[in-house]
Order: C-alpha cells, then sequence, then structure tokens
C-alpha cells in the first residue's frame, strides 16, 4: 500500500482553534495500564495531539454510576495506556508531515469545561463497559455535530456491543451505526486500505486467535455520518489496534496487523482534519 501523495497537503488544513488552545499535558500515574517514559519534548506546542477520553466505566446502564478506581490491570478508559498513544504517535510523527505531539492529552468528561472542543481527534476504546451520564452525552453530541472526530476501539462480541449501545443510542438516538464501505475516503485519503485484515489483542493472539469471544470472529469498521456525509464516529468493532500500536516494539506480535493499525489511524487523523 503506497501513500497518496496528494493527500499531504492536507496536514496543513488542522483547524485553528485546536493549534492555538492546547492544554497542557497531565500524567494520570494511578489509571495507566502500561508505563511509557515521558518523552523530553512532551510540552512542546504541536499542530495536533494524540487525545484520549476519560470516562467513567462500571454500571449497568447510562447514568454515571461507575467510576475510575484501578481493577487489577486498569480502568476501561486507561486501557493500553500510555504506551499505545507515545509508541502510536512516533510512527505518525515518522510517517506524515503532521507537526505531533510525543505526548497525549487526557479529555476528562467530568471536567466542567470545554476541553474536548480542542481537539479534532479523539480516541477511547473497551466502551462495551463505558456509562456516560446525560451531560456527558450531551457533550459528546454537540462535540461531534461540530465537526469532531471520536475512533471508538478495542470491544468485542455481542455482549459489550449491547453495553457500548446504552451509552452511544443516547449520544444519537436518531442516526443509524452502519458498515463503512470500502470505498469511503477515510480508508483512501492517505495510504489505500483496501485489503483489511482484523487486528487482533494480545489476548487473543496469545491463543493463537484474531478473534477474543465466540462471537467476534468477524471484523467490522463502522461509523456514524452526520447529515452531509462526514463521519463522525469510526468504530473498529471485535478488534484490538491499541493493543497493535502498544505491542509495535514486540518481536512476537504480528507486523502486518501493526502496519495496518499504524496506516488506518494515521488516515483517521487526517481525515478527521480535512472533512
Amino acid at each position: 500500500m503506497q501513500p497518496r501523495r496528494i493527500a499531504r497537503i492536507g496536514l496543513i488544513l488542522i483547524p485553528f482553534l485546536a493549534l492555538l488552545a492546547q492544554r497542557g499535558f497531565k500524567e494520570y500515574p494511578y489509571e495507566g495500564n502500561n508505563p511509557a517514559p515521558v518523552p523530553p519534548d512532551y510540552s512542546e506546542k504541536t499542530e495536533w495531539a494524540f487525545a484520549r477520553l476519560r470516562y467513567t466505566n462500571g454500571g449497568n446502564g447510562g447514568g454515571g454510576g461507575g467510576g475510575y478506581r484501578r481493577r487489577g490491570r486498569g480502568i476501561n478508559w486507561s486501557t493500553d495506556f500510555p504506551k499505545a498513544d507515545r509508541q502510536f504517535v512516533q510512527g505518525v510523527r515518522r510517517l506524515t508531515r503532521l507537526h505531533a505531539r510525543s505526548a497525549e492529552q487526557v479529555v476528562d468528561l467530568d471536567l466542567d469545561d470545554d476541553e474536548i472542543y480542542y481537539w479534532p481527534w479523539v480516541y477511547t476504546l473497551e466502551v462495551g463497559r463505558w456509562n456516560l451520564s446525560e451531560q456527558q452525552t450531551r457533550k459528546i453530541r454537540d462535540y461531534l455535530l461540530r465537526g469532531g472526530f471520536l475512533m471508538i476501539d478495542d470491544f468485542h462480541g455481542g455482549y459489550e456491543w449491547e453495553g457500548f449501545m446504552g451509552s452511544m443510542s443516547r449520544i444519537f438516538p436518531d442516526r443509524q451505526i452502519v458498515e463503512i464501505d470500502d470505498k469511503d475516503p477515510i480508508f483512501h485519503v492517505l495510504y489505500d486500505l483496501d485489503d483489511k485484515i482484523q487486528v487482533a489483542g494480545t489476548a487473543a493472539i496469545n491463543r493463537g486467535l484474531t478473534y477474543e469471544r465466540f462471537d467476534s470472529q468477524t471484523p467490522h469498521w463502522r461509523g456514524i455520518y452526520d447529515d452531509k456525509n462526514r463521519l463522525m464516529v469510526a468504530i473498529t468493532f471485535n478488534q484490538d489496534y491499541g493493543d497493535a500500536w502498544e505491542w509495535a516494539d514486540a518481536p512476537w506480535y504480528p507486523e502486518k496487523m501493526t502496519s495496518q493499525a499504524y496506516r488506518l489511524g494515521i488516515n483517521y487523523i487526517i481525515y478527521s482534519m480535512t472533512h
């Protein structure tokens, strides 16, 4: 797969507000799942930063009844964090001309401010267990309708899909989740991703599989569009791109999966800033 050179021009079209209004970097050492050194240039002012959503987890429905308590390998929002974020950004820096910050930005939905609006691309994962309040769902909906982009990753099977929909159906009760067509610009804005494979998490790979649950054998690339046919939410279901970024430096993790994970993530970033 070769990158489309014409798409590189789009990298200069970063929304001006995000460029001017970046918030300061903050660590979450007691909630992280996989430690990584803080890069020496973490405070550099840049065009783009990897923004990760910090959300409430736990409970059996939307209402904000969960919490942020650590549970063994980490709470849901911080799975693979911060290593996956920082390692993926290194790939963004090498493979594009985008001036990317070396450290991630955590966007806390519980804070009573407009933090999320400063970041054109936001990532979240393990949403089969998220538990958003009405205020949080309103904020995400408004962010997306104003032009924001949300990448959702690392959840598997019917049970987790149902948990995910408990909050997503309140974010967009009137919009369908659809399979993203292979010809959609998001799969071709920089890299042509015509022959996609299932990107597996380490739990599956350790068992010699590409899927985590009996009903998660089929990978999906799903999304939600706005009224102008712009993709607002991109969902990698029955897959784990975060693990592919996190373990890109491990010789036992399949190179083909890592390669696709970096290309698809970069495509999503460029799409979010040019559409």
